[in-house]
């Protein structure tokens, strides 16, 4: 059987170990910036939305037969729910949760975290996969990457 795209790391776990050290430099060593209490409630409303958006495209992984993890291998491309909208919506997860943590709790440590996750899932990890899913299935997944954004909005 052929694995999936060789990718070194595993976003879930990176993501989530980088929130770790943002509290702790954020609340220790960075000052905090007052934001307009309105971006702290967006915040908010990115947190349940990030939730959200992770455990649906999760959850769609699953009820495909699917592996969520990046190295693993892909019997089959899934464009049916939030799918059909977004090629990558638990990176989208991801990110949108990192700046959410941020605009809510004001600790710039969540930005620069945001902004390292977007720069290496956007360079290194997508990149790969995107590759490896050209190969495996052709003109199938460039007709979905011509037809679905990468990022929802772009």
């Amino acid at each position: 059987m052929k694995k999936g795209p060789n990718i070194k790391g595993n976003p879930l776990k990176i993501s989530v170990y980088i929130l770790i050290p943002c509290y702790l430099i954020g609340e220790f060593l960075f000052p905090k910036y007052s934001l307009i209490y309105l971006l702290n409630l967006i915040g908010i409303i990115g947190l349940i939305l990030s939730t959200l958006l992770f455990f649906t495209g999760f959850d769609i992984f699953k009820s495909y037969g699917e592996n969520p993890l990046p190295k693993s291998e892909t019997k089959k491309i899934i464009k049916t729910g939030i799918f059909a909208y977004c090629r990558n919506p638990i990176y989208l997860a991801f990110i949108l949760f990192h700046l959410s943590m941020f605009m809510t709790f004001e600790n710039v440590a969540y930005f620069i975290s945001f902004i390292g996750l977007f720069a290496w899932i956007n360079t290194n990890v997508i990149p790969k996969e995107e590759y490896f899913l050209k190969e495996q299935f052709g003109d199938e997944y460039s007709r979905y990457q011509e037809s679905v954004k990468k990022w929802m909005f772009f």
